[in-house]
């Protein structure tokens, strides 16, 4: 598609925004990290079929990451990733740097959404979640968007976005879509370029598990303690190196359940030598999984 926008500013991206609903178009928007894979193009497909105006930011936000994390060596692909932006229709690309998103006099707030952060990646990853959420936070009053689209795969940042947005009533609807998978099952996460080759291969027992958990529930198992304990088995014939978790939770509130009594979130995090990756799948034992 020809005619796509790329600008690093903020002013020029509200700017080109606001011309588009003036016109009357509809604005979806896509928020990335970069490095994009099939994964993120599916939530521009997606954003393309609802919305008339798609706009993609790319930003590997700081504030995210904690110190002994890999802020540093997180994968960028500006030129691939443009390129990939354009092929799937974005109307706007905006990549600000760090200093536009954050200027060097620094600021006085931050988003904190409380209780979904409590649980499964917030106790390993302190300051993660506000980060996400105050960056999430700048950009939806920065793009202002009708729509906005996050993967399943990502189920507790999603929540948390989801809180954040009902709790300061931005009347912005936010979308999931569905985690997308490598035939054996891995889903597609920009981290997954770390693995070496026998890390890859072991990096499925990750979607073993929580199939493993899914046919257990489906079964009629309704005790966690056993659910999770069929997960821990799988992961554990793979020999990754730590599980982080292997948990069963409500899918809103991120909070710990004990049976399952609706649809539940079952989600894992394993490092598999130095690199961390989480996985998850909805499940609603009256209807099947998602």
């Amino acid at each position: 598609m020809s005619g796509m926008e790329v600008t690093r500013e903020i002013a020029a991206a509200r700017a080109a925004v606001a011309a588009a609903r003036r016109s009357g178009q509809r604005i979806g928007f896509v928020p990335t990290m970069g490095a994009l894979h099939a994964g993120h193009l599916s939530l521009v497909e997606a954003a393309k079929h609802d919305a008339t105006y798609v706009v993609v930011s790319i930003f590997v936000n700081p504030t995210q990451f904690g110190p002994q994390e890999d802020f540093a060596r997180y994968p960028r692909d500006e030129a691939g990733d443009l390129r990939k932006c354009e092929q799937a229709g974005a109307d706007l690309v905006f990549i600000p740097t760090v200093a536009e998103m954050y200027p060097p006099a620094g600021g006085a707030t931050t988003v904190h959404v409380a209780r979904l952060t409590d649980t499964l990646c917030g106790p390993a990853r302190p300051g993660h979640f506000d980060g996400v959420a105050t960056v999430v936070g700048k950009l939806f009053n920065i793009v202002q968007p009708d729509r906005a689209y996050f993967g399943q795969k990502d189920a507790q940042q999603l929540a948390v976005i989801r809180r954040m947005t009902r709790d300061l009533d931005w009347p912005i609807e936010v979308v999931a879509c569905p985690t997308v998978r490598e035939p054996d099952g891995l889903a597609l996460s920009s981290r997954n370029g770390y693995l070496s080759v026998d890390e890859r291969q072991r990096a499925p027992a990750l979607w073993r598990a929580l199939v493993a958990a899914r046919d257990r529930i489906q079964g009629g198992e309704r005790d966690v303690q056993a659910v999770t304990a069929a997960m821990r088995r799988v992961l554990a014939e793979a020999e990754p190196a730590q599980i982080d978790y292997a948990a069963v939770v409500d899918p809103d509130t991120v909070q710990l359940v004990t049976r399952v009594e609706g649809p539940v979130l079952i989600a894992v995090a394993v490092r598999i030598g130095a690199t961390r990756l989480i996985d998850n799948v909805l499940v609603d034992p009256g209807a099947g999984s998602a």
